[in-house]
């Protein structure tokens, strides 16, 4: 069986570009035992693959050069010389960027489609929905009646947390870049969505729509929307800190803010997190967005790319916006 994978051509400097890429063309070896052929599905482009892109290892390894990327992905087994799987039961794995693969079985996740798409996986019932989760309920530790700020609130984990703090709560302030995702922040439950594109002090927006500040902030994009937020957040305000995209293609290192001083003043707590170090509330966290789903209190969001070869394309819509919840290629 022939596919298609996606290679990194070089370490990025700056925004990615179609060039950092190639498309190339390989042979998948057939299943030996204890191994399936995987049909890639849907595969996900996430944030944090641009550090992966510089050539630097932080909290995981950089990819390599001239080899196909990885991510996640949800597929079809097409053909299993592995007990645990048959052909057409649908697996997770982080072998995206790619049409499909051969890989032990042992070493993929089986996942029930019998009432979420397989997508969904990779999305609000996935890592995405886990981090929106463990920022708001273990590092914020979000209480009812509380008024939290999500930024980038039409991005895959800011539209899941601003559905998952109005499920437990609290009052909801979003930003958003752009009329239309302002507008979609809304119809998914924010009280209240401020376009930061539309404003020259976002202070002063969100004091605005937030007067009596905030209790609680879920940092997904930094610079100046970190600065904002140390000037509302409350006394013993919460910064739970996912990313930060705004500063992810500077080619230049970032000046600290001088309103940092808030943090000793106003005894905030600030903590950064990796989803990958909670997985230990991963069954709470699908207790409760079940029993949310079921109350009809979370809508989920998939900007869909077509085409493996466009995954590119998609990965740099990240950083231009072009996406309402969560961006994914369909294969």
């Amino acid at each position: 069986m022939k596919a298609r994978e996606i290679h990194l051509n070089e370490y990025l400097t700056g925004a990615p570009k179609p060039e950092n890429y190639s498309l190339v063309e390989t042979e998948l070896a057939a299943p030996g035992d204890g191994e399936v052929l995987v049909k890639n599905l849907y595969i996900s482009v996430d944030p944090y693959m641009r550090g992966r892109m510089s050539g630097i290892k932080t909290y995981i390894d950089p990819f390599k050069l001239g080899a196909a990327m990885e991510g996640g992905a949800v597929g079809e087994v097409v053909e299993s010389k592995f007990d645990g799987l048959k052909p057409g039961d649908h697996v997770m794995s982080m072998l995206g960027w790619r049409d499909g693969y051969t890989a032990r079985g042992d070493g993929l996740m089986k996942i029930d489609t019998t009432f979420l798409q397989p997508q969904a996986y990779l999305g609000i019932a996935g890592l995405t929905g886990l981090t929106a989760y463990v920022g708001i309920k273990r590092i914020i530790d979000l209480k009812e009646g509380e008024t939290l700020w999500m930024s980038a609130g039409a991005g895959a984990v800011g539209s899941a947390g601003i559905q998952f703090a109005k499920a437990m709560g609290a009052k909801v302030i979003a930003t958003a870049g752009g009329a239309d995702k302002v507008e979609y922040c809304k119809s998914i439950g924010a009280d209240a969505a401020v376009d930061y594109k539309a404003t020259d002090d976002l202070t002063a927006a969100i004091r605005e729509v937030a007067p009596q500040g905030i209790d609680a902030y879920f940092e997904n994009v930094g610079g100046t929307h970190f600065t904002a937020a140390m000037e509302n957040l409350k006394q013993y305000g919460r910064v739970a800190a996912c990313g930060m995209i705004q500063r992810y293609n500077d080619t230049a290192q970032a000046s600290i803010p001088d309103n940092l001083v808030y943090m000793v003043g106003k005894s905030l707590k600030l903590q950064g997190f990796i989803v990958s170090d909670h997985l230990d509330i991963q069954p709470e966290f699908v207790k409760d967005l079940t029993e949310w789903m079921m109350a009809g209190k979370i809508n989920p969001a998939e900007t869909i790319v077509e085409g493996l070869e466009n995954a590119p394309n998609a990965f740099a819509g990240l950083f231009k916006g072009e996406n309402k919840g969560k961006m994914l290629v369909k294969i």
